[in-house]
């Protein structure tokens, strides 16, 4: 398959961070998808029902789930910007945080960003990143909702993972835990703030260092969305490894100044 990203489109996402992907999948899956969350939510599509800002729901790795992550483009993409024979297939979409509107605070929307590493599986937020993004070569949204300016899109930090970069390269290969690097974020230098919009089917492919953050409902249908992670295969920034490097390391280069 011919590529998907054209040299401004790399540039973008190397300087700023992110890049979008319209039709990355069908609707067809999308509305599959929905039916299968809407089935677990334990709610129904009255709005009378909508009791919570947010419903989470655990991992999914049905079919129209695993096919929605694995399209011929998307797998394109990921070539493009970590590099082939670098990542590792998408088998499961993670837990899906079903925001409904609501003028009650979720609870949930601090800037932050991902964990990819660590021994407790009960406690996320002991979990780690380092410099060179140990486990995780992208931070994905999958939209499988229309999603607009008030269906809770989630909000981005354009250009925040060159200050990530430098922030976590001190603390080498034992990187830092989730909080310590929120507890950091209002340190860093201002950045423009985008939000994620888009139709059922886009995917935005960020950084995995990109602060990134939730915000409240103020549409009027649900907001289907999952935010897995990009596994690797094969570990970033090998000293070893002569460039041209992937996208996704000249970022952590560019910010690092090497």
């Amino acid at each position: 398959m011919e590529e998907v990203f054209n040299a401004t489109q790399i540039k973008q996402f190397i300087e700023k961070g992110f890049v979008r992907i319209d039709d990355a999948f069908s609707t067809a899956l999308a509305a599959e998808v929905r039916d299968i969350l809407w089935n677990d939510l334990g709610v129904g599509p009255d709005p009378s029902a909508w009791k919570q800002p947010v419903i989470r729901l655990g991992m999914y790795s049905q079919p129209p789930f695993v096919q929605s992550a694995n399209t011929p483009v998307l797998h394109t993409a990921f070539d493009q910007l970590v590099g082939k024979d670098r990542w590792l297939p998408c088998r499961s979409m993670g837990t899906f945080p079903v925001r409904f509107p609501s003028v009650e605070d979720p609870g949930d929307t601090g800037w932050h960003v991902d964990a990819s590493f660590g021994d407790n599986p009960v406690n996320y937020l002991e979990w780690r990143v380092n410099w060179h993004s140990r486990n995780r070569g992208l931070l994905m949204l999958f939209l499988y909702s229309d999603i607009g300016e008030d269906d809770a899109p989630t909000r981005l930090r354009v250009g925040s993972h060159l200050d990530i970069a430098r922030l976590l390269q001190p603390a080498g290969e034992q990187g830092m835990t989730v909080l310590e690097i929120a507890a950091q974020l209002p340190s860093l230098p201002p950045r423009e703030e985008i939000i994620a919009v888009g139709n059922a089917g886009t995917v935005y492919l960020c950084h995995p260092f990109l602060v990134h953050a939730a915000q409240a409902h103020r549409g009027k249908t649900p907001r289907f969305l999952a935010q897995p992670p990009l596994l690797l295969k094969d570990r970033l920034m090998k000293t070893e490894r002569a460039c041209p490097c992937s996208p996704v390391e000249e970022a952590i280069r560019l910010a690092l100044g090497s």
